[in-house]
C-alpha cells in the first residue's frame, strides 16, 4: 500500500497554493480574481464541477465582513491575500470562525493602519511548506505504526488495513480542527480580548 499512498499524497497537490508574486499588484476586477484562483488552485478540487472560488462566495465574504471594503468594484493584493486565506481555512472552519481569526486584519485595513499582511501572508506560505514535510513523514509512520498493530490484533485483510487508515485520517483531522477551534475561542473571541 505504500505506493499507493505515496501517489495519492502526490496527487492531492499540497504545495500548490497563490504565491504572492502570483497575485499582479494591479487591483483586478471580481472575473479576473476567480480566473487567477481558477487558474492557479482547480488542481485542488475533488469533483471536476467543483468551483474554486465564485462571484457569490466573494459576495458573500464581503458580506460577512471578512475583507476590507472594496473600492470601484476592484479587488487589491490585499484582498487576494485574505481570499487565499479564506479558501485554505474554510476546509475546516466555520465562517463565523474564519471571521473571529480575519477580524483584526480587517479592522486595521478599514482603519486605514498600517499591516504588513504580505509578510504574514508568506510565513504562512513557508509554515505550510514545513507542515507539508511534517505531514509526508507522519503518514509514513502512520503506515509502518498501523501495520504493526495489524499484526498485534492478528487483523490482514485489505479491506481492514484501508478502512482504519481512513478513519486515523478522519480523527487526526478533527483533533487538529478541534485545537483549531478552541485557540480561536481562547484567543480570539470578541469578550475575550
Amino acid at each position: 500500500m505504500t505506493n499507493d499512498i505515496e501517489n495519492i499524497i502526490e496527487n492531492l497537490s499540497l504545495d500548490k497554493k497563490i504565491n504572492l508574486e502570483d497575485i499582479p499588484e494591479l487591483d483586478l476586477y471580481m472575473d479576473q480574481v476567480i480566473q487567477l484562483f481558477e487558474n492557479k488552485l482547480s488542481v485542488l478540487k475533488r469533483k471536476e464541477e467543483d468551483k474554486v472560488l465564485t462571484k457569490t462566495m466573494i459576495n458573500n465574504y464581503a458580506k460577512a465582513k471578512l475583507l476590507m471594503s472594496i473600492k470601484n468594484k476592484k479587488y487589491s493584493k490585499e484582498h487576494l491575500i485574505l481570499m487565499s486565506l479564506i479558501y485554505d481555512l474554510k476546509g475546516a472552519l466555520s465562517i463565523n470562525d474564519i471571521k473571529l481569526t480575519l477580524d483584526d486584519i480587517v479592522k486595521k485595513y478599514e482603519n486605514n493602519e498600517e499591516y504588513d499582511l504580505r509578510s504574514l501572508y508568506k510565513t504562512y506560505l513557508e509554515m505550510n511548506s514545513e507542515d507539508i514535510n511534517e505531514f509526508r513523514e507522519y503518514i509514513n509512520d502512520k503506515e509502518e505504526n498501523l501495520k504493526s498493530l495489524l499484526d498485534k490484533n492478528n487483523i490482514s485483510g485489505e479491506f481492514e488495513e484501508k478502512f482504519l487508515l481512513v478513519c486515523s485520517m478522519i480523527s487526526m483531522s478533527n483533533m487538529y480542527r478541534r485545537m483549531g477551534e478552541a485557540l480561536i475561542d481562547k484567543y480570539f473571541m470578541e469578550d475575550e480580548k
